[in-house]
């Protein structure tokens, strides 16, 4: 089954969210972070996921998109103008200008989401790692033995004073 335009949109709208807050950020905010990286040697590699989330964002739509379109994102999304400076600019009426970047945010959507190996979408997967869930290969009706016998309780009763 295939998505609505308007998830597509949604994905895009979330990814343009995060970006604008990735850049609105102070420079000396920045961290670097130790990641793990996938494999059998197991490195560890150091990156700063908000420059790389930035620089992957606009890669990915200057690569997705054609030239008229990147025009538009550019002075749009990425300069903040509003639809009377795009229309002025690129030549076009407020009717189409609307369509277009309807079609920008469902192109690019799409691609942010299934982007591989690493899609844009969801963010905190982006940020953190895909979340794993822990699994057992513990057949199910298999009674688990804990590896330390549990803490029982006792109760400690005090001498009762029979002189008071």
């Amino acid at each position: 089954m295939q998505p609505c335009n308007c998830v597509f949109r949604a994905i895009f709208r979330t990814c343009f969210a995060r970006f604008r807050d990735c850049v609105s950020r102070e420079k000396h905010m920045s961290r670097a972070t130790l990641d793990p990286m996938p494999g059998r040697d197991a490195r560890n590699t150091w990156g700063r996921k908000h420059e790389e989330y930035c620089a992957d964002f606009c890669l990915v739509s200057k690569r997705t998109l054609n030239a008229f379109e990147h025009r538009l994102f550019t002075y749009h999304f990425l300069l903040g103008a509003d639809w009377k400076i795009c229309c002025r600019k690129l030549n076009m009426n407020r009717g189409n200008f609307f369509h277009a970047v309807y079609r920008i945010e469902q192109k690019l959507g799409r691609v942010f989401r299934e982007l591989q190996p690493y899609s844009l979408y969801p963010t905190d997967e982006y940020f953190h790692g895909p979340a794993k869930g822990v699994t057992s290969c513990l057949k199910p009706n298999r009674k688990i033995i804990p590896i330390r016998p549990p803490v029982t309780r006792q109760v400690l009763e005090f001498p009762h004073d029979k002189s008071a």
